[in-house]
């Protein structure tokens, strides 16, 4: 458990360095400028349609009949492990070893789902770049949906949905807001009674740092949009390839935060 442990401190002291550059830091200003001119009660109102959508969201995800196949599917997958296996919060008596394993097979499938999706949005046009954002959300939500359920955790529980709603902005925020903001939730989880079913304080998921992580999503979509009209063979594969590439790495620091969320937990809950 000691070498888990100290695994998961040396990632949190190298994923969460921040080393901003001067072009970041430019960016960032202008970013904070522009949203400051909105008001504080402008910016509260988009934060609240944001959590809004978020829950919606993950409430259509969570009574799809795909949630249930891949709660089916862990559990199946969790008996090569332990044949006795037949509710999700038994997997917290797996070691972490074999749910890393599985937890590897599923996500798998959800970078290739992101790479397909950023592929779709570089071949640029309107109705492709506006559900660019709801799309990436879907996969982001459904990654983050099984590593809980894998783990051990299941989200139909009112008080894990609002840790992974929170999560899922944790892994979402801009990089110089990530670190805080990962160990208010680490935190925040340690503090919980985990008999409770329902959560208990604040429940607002985002904060003004996901503004900026609009605009970088409208500056992909401008960028995207400007390399469409480089064409290879009348296809746009240059866009295509910057689409793809950039929901790849995105998709993949979601899912890396995500599992190592739920690593943390469990090795918190064992000590």
């Amino acid at each position: 458990m000691n070498q888990r442990w100290n695994e998961v401190k040396e990632w949190e002291e190298t994923f969460f360095t921040y080393d901003a550059t001067d072009l970041t830091g430019t960016y960032n200003k202008w970013n904070e400028r522009l949203f400051n001119q909105l008001g504080n009660k402008r910016k509260q109102k988009w934060l609240e349609k944001m959590d809004s959508c978020l829950i919606h969201l993950h409430a259509w995800l969570q009574h799809s009949r795909s949630y249930e196949e891949t709660k089916k599917r862990v559990i199946s997958h969790a008996r090569m492990f332990d044949p006795h296996m037949t509710t999700i919060e038994e997997l917290q008596n797996l070691p972490l070893e074999q749910l890393d394993y599985l937890a590897e097979q599923l996500m798998a499938k959800q970078r290739l789902f992101a790479l397909g999706q950023g592929g779709l949005t570089g071949m640029g046009g309107a109705f492709l770049l506006l559900a660019d954002l709801p799309a990436l959300a879907v996969i982001q939500l459904r990654s983050l949906q099984q590593l809980a359920l894998v783990y051990g955790y299941d989200v139909r529980r009112p008080i894990e949905m609002v840790n992974l709603l929170k999560l899922f902005y944790v892994a979402t925020a801009p990089k110089s807001y990530q670190l805080i903001e990962w160990e208010k939730l680490v935190q925040e989880v340690e503090q919980q009674d985990h008999d409770h079913v329902f959560y208990q304080g604040d429940d607002a998921i985002f904060q003004e740092s996901s503004l900026a992580q609009l605009m970088n999503q409208l500056a992909k979509s401008f960028v995207i949009t400007m390399l469409r009209k480089k064409m290879i063979q009348g296809v746009p594969l240059v866009g295509m390839a910057v689409g793809a590439g950039m929901n790849y790495r995105f998709s993949q620091q979601v899912i890396e935060i995500g599992q190592r969320f739920y690593q943390k937990r469990r090795l918190l809950e064992d000590m």
